[in-house]
């Protein structure tokens, strides 16, 4: 087999030195066949080794034949059917390759991104853990919201992935660029739609902020693909060699990133940066509603003689004045409030270490003065300790008209 280096010049020679192929082949040291060969070939050669048998195509039938029955049948089942005792790799290799002729192929579309339209939402988990106090690091979520026409990022780090956190991190997010796209979209995620559904206060969410909740089906990562990919982005362009002393100090951090950098790059697929497109994606979207919707943590509990309330394993101090009525139980991203009647019972800074008792001094000095005056009234001397007046059983008798004559005389032998 000739080089392309050899094809082009036989070509040359003949087609423009006009050389006959005799010449040729003496002159390049070929036989005439390669030279003849060279030039009835329109396309450079190209070494291509024969194709091998696979040890899987033994098997072949009986794959075909479990696929067809059960399409998405996992390859470790497969293997286990057919009794395969060599590589997983090269058969699940080929079960990938025909499992298409039974499952069909599911393309994905490229859509057009309206403006205003939709923003995807999804949970972005960095590697590093943050120090977040009491000795302790964790890996801590951050909420990724993409708005699909401009393009244009947002990113939050959140205490947790419940419920209530996700909905204040949305609502910070939504309020950090002025208005709210008319779809937002999300994944399955445990706290927003495990099955498929939003769960209620996802619902009462959207309903306040007037859009609409849509939810990916299952499997399809393509839904959402691309805040998927902005999360592969924030891992290779801001992750490496940053260190963060805080949550504070990592939402400082990625927020003048995503600033200076990410929403100034330019994107092919916009033709623009995100920075200079996102006005038009703002006048589409529908204004923020007059009242904000429920976020964060909301229940009612009576507080009892223990004046603390839990909320995500975190114990927090009440004003023991309160012990006995219920109380109001709000916590935000970054505050914890206890309200009773109107009146504020406690007001903490949020915890977002685990299992730790956070404690207002004025708190326990309020309770020391509760527990002295009690103990004061306790020692106090009750209705059972004072003195009782004593009546003679003879006076009882003058009442009555019981005097010894009239008593019969049984009962006077018996006093007697």
């Amino acid at each position: 087999m000739i080089t392309v280096e050899d094809w082009a010049e036989i070509r040359r020679l003949h087609r423009a030195e006009k050389l006959p192929k005799k010449q040729i082949a003496e002159k390049l040291g070929v036989s005439r066949t390669t030279v003849y060969k060279a030039l009835a070939s329109d396309e450079p050669p190209k070494y291509q080794r024969k194709p091998k048998g696979s040890l899987v195509d033994a098997v072949l039938p009986e794959v075909h034949k479990l696929l067809k029955d059960t399409p998405r049948m996992p390859a470790t089942v497969v293997a286990e059917r057919i009794g395969w005792e060599h590589s997983l790799t090269i058969l699940k290799d080929k079960i990938r390759q025909i499992r298409p002729l039974y499952t069909g192929v599911d393309p994905a579309d490229r859509l057009d991104h309206k403006p205003g339209e939709a923003a995807q939402f999804d949970l972005w988990f960095p590697e590093p853990k943050i120090p977040v106090g009491y000795g302790q690091a964790r890996m801590l979520p951050v909420l990724v919201m993409t708005l699909t026409f401009s393009r244009f990022l947002t990113a939050l780090m959140i205490p947790s992935r419940q419920s209530g956190d996700l909905l204040a991190g949305m609502w910070q997010l939504i309020t950090g660029v002025g208005a709210v796209s008319k779809s937002l979209i999300w994944d399955r995620e445990a706290a927003i739609a495990p099955k498929g559904k939003p769960l209620p206060p996802v619902q009462a969410f959207a309903g306040t902020a007037a859009t609409r909740m849509v939810i990916a089906p299952p499997r399809d990562p393509e839904f959402k693909g691309m805040t998927e990919r902005n999360n592969d982005y924030f891992e290779t362009s801001f992750l490496p060699g940053r260190q963060f002393a805080s949550p504070d100090d990592f939402n400082t951090q990625i927020s003048a990133w995503l600033t200076e950098r990410a929403n100034q790059r330019q994107v092919r697929s916009l033709g623009d940066r995100p920075i200079n497109v996102v006005g038009t994606d703002l006048a589409a979207m529908t204004a923020l509603p007059p009242s904000p919707p429920a976020t964060g943590f909301n229940h009612q509990i009576r507080l009892g003689r223990d004046y603390y309330v839990r909320v995500d394993t975190n114990d927090y101090s009440v004003d023991p004045r309160f012990i006995g009525r219920l109380v109001q139980v709000t916590a935000t991203l970054g505050r914890v409030v206890i309200v009773c009647d109107g009146e504020i019972a406690a007001d903490h800074t949020r915890c977002w270490a685990k299992a730790q008792v956070i404690t207002d001094p004025q708190h326990v000095a309020t309770a020391k003065t509760l527990r002295a005056h009690y103990n004061q009234v306790r020692r106090q001397p009750t209705g059972r300790d004072a003195e009782v007046a004593y009546r003679p059983l003879s006076v009882y008798d003058e009442l009555f008209g019981l005097t010894s004559t009239t008593l019969p005389a049984q009962n006077q032998r018996r006093s007697a």
